[in-house]
């Protein structure tokens, strides 16, 4: 996710440098590489600085991040009067992440909180000068990209409707042109690079769907500058700092430095690395996941930092995180399967709805290929430690035998009516005696199981292409779409 947005970032940058040769854009290819060059330096130097001050991990493409951002809405260079706003916006956005924080959570979205506080405090704002019609096509199919990636499309739609409303609203009240309006918000404003790109910060966006969809509409409305508190009128960065604030005061706001103590694999490529959290319990719902980032010598593009699923009950003292690992594994998974118990992990931006429903009696059906098991061993170790009994059947398939994880807690399950099926889906490899099932999942193998299976709801979690596959032939099956949930699933590398 962050390798995209950054590339993406990189590509605005660059199609902004040529513009300005071809005199589409106002300001020249040497303003616009001077402002880059300027502003990535004082970000890295001060993020640098404040992460030895307060002994905090460095996240690289998180710094260049929010600098390729400020390049793209500070005006660019044109005088020794822009230098200051040019100075103090990387070093104010880098700092916010320090020292406007609890518990080592940033609160405030970066970018935004920097803007909004040099336009108050010098009186010299952000101009989102990339809102333009040559620029728009670009921002719209990198913006696509990225929410699609991090699947906040419903975030971002809620965002734009409740925009585009507010300022329909507006514009009949004053008897403006509807059609120049909306025409403006999308060719000539920062509205689409500010949704795709800004909104979406994972960070300082809520946990979970329903919040996030208030989120995005609150934000939407605060995006109009008609809205004003007395002679205070909203600005972009202001509306996004407010809606920071809701986001914070709803979303966890635990940070966890996990030390690993004990390392179990499973056949040839999946680990179960077991860790002791620095202090006290934890709490989190059965499925959620969390933002792993790991400080490594020369991480590779892809970074420092992982989404997860938490593996673990919240009934249990240790946290549990189940890895796939592959021979082209990035920097980090090698890092990881190098950690030993003196070096911590930290965990943090806990998120989720891939939950279980608080009915009960509602009958479930857990799809899970290889790693994918994760969520599920959290959710069934948890019925078992707090004796929930839930109608609830797994399908877990696997390559080989060696590959099934958790199969203690597998076994035990049946304890609360979970039933197992287990499925191997290289049919050669089969051991004498395999009692479970061989191939892939299929609609035969469902229907003879759960007959009811279209009165069921459907979980499913493992790789994209399967959990795609799944989805296909659920809705084949007859399966209404709002009974199928799929787990947040960023990707193995």
């Amino acid at each position: 996710m962050y390798r995209l947005v950054l590339y993406g970032l990189i590509a605005l940058v660059l199609i902004a440098i040529l513009f300005g040769f071809l005199n589409i854009l106002p300001y020249s290819p040497g303003s616009i590489l001077f402002s880059t060059a300027f502003i990535l330096f004082l970000a890295m130097v001060t993020n640098g600085i404040f992460s030895i001050v307060f002994n905090a991990p460095t996240n690289v493409e998180s710094a260049y991040i929010t600098a390729l951002i400020l390049v793209l809405i500070v005006p660019p260079f044109r005088g020794i009067n822009d230098l200051l706003i040019l100075f103090w916006a990387p070093v104010l956005a880098m700092s916010s992440k320090y020292i406007l924080a609890i518990n080592r959570k940033h609160i405030f979205n970066p970018v935004a909180i920097a803007v909004a506080l040099t336009a108050l405090w010098l009186g010299d704002s952000a101009n989102w000068w990339l809102g333009t019609t040559a620029m728009t096509p670009f921002i719209l199919a990198i913006g696509i990209l990225i929410i699609r990636k991090i699947r906040r499309e419903d975030m971002a739609l809620s965002f734009f409707l409740v925009a585009f409303a507010t300022e329909a609203f507006f514009t009949l009240y004053f008897g403006g042109n509807m059609l120049n309006t909306l025409t403006t918000l999308v060719f000539h404003s920062s509205m689409l690079f500010f949704a795709f790109i800004m909104l979406t910060e994972p960070f300082t966006t809520p946990p979970t769907r329903d919040l996030r969809l208030f989120y995005g509409g609150l934000v939407g409305f605060l995006f109009s500058p008609h809205v004003h508190l007395g002679t205070l009128y909203s600005t972009p960065e202001l509306a996004l700092v407010t809606g920071n604030i809701f986001s914070y005061l709803v979303s966890p706001k635990q940070k966890l430095f996990l030390y690993l103590k004990e390392k179990v694999q499973y056949g040839s490529d999946v680990v179960d690395f077991i860790f002791a959290p620095s202090s006290g319990r934890f709490t989190f719902s059965p499925g959620q996941y969390m933002e792993w980032t790991l400080p490594h010598t020369d991480p590779d593009s892809r970074g420092n930092r992982r989404f997860f699923t938490i593996a673990s009950s919240p009934t249990e003292d240790s946290i549990h995180l189940g890895v796939k690992f592959n021979p082209q594994g990035s920097s980090f998974k090698k890092a990881l399967i190098n950690l030993d118990g003196n070096t911590p992990i930290v965990a943090g931006n806990l998120a989720g709805d891939f939950t279980l429903p608080n009915d009960r009696e509602v009958k479930l059906v857990f799809l899970a290929g290889g790693i994918g098991i994760t969520p599920f061993r959290s959710m069934i170790k948890y019925c078992l430690d707090t004796r929930q009994n839930r109608p609830i059947v797994l399908f877990y398939a696997n390559k080989i035998q060696s590959e099934i994880a958790y199969l203690d807690v597998l076994e035990e399950a049946k304890k609360v009516g979970v039933k197992t099926v287990l499925t191997l889906t290289d049919e050669k490899a089969a051991p004498k005696g395999w009692t479970g099932k061989i191939g892939r999942v299929t609609s035969e193998m469902i229907n003879e199981i759960i007959p009811d299976h279209k009165k069921c709801i459907f979980y499913l979690s493992g790789p994209h292409p399967m959990v795609t596959g799944y989805e296909e032939l659920l809705s084949k099956m007859g399966v209404p779409r709002t009974q199928i949930k799929k787990d947040f699933f960023p990707g193995y590398v």
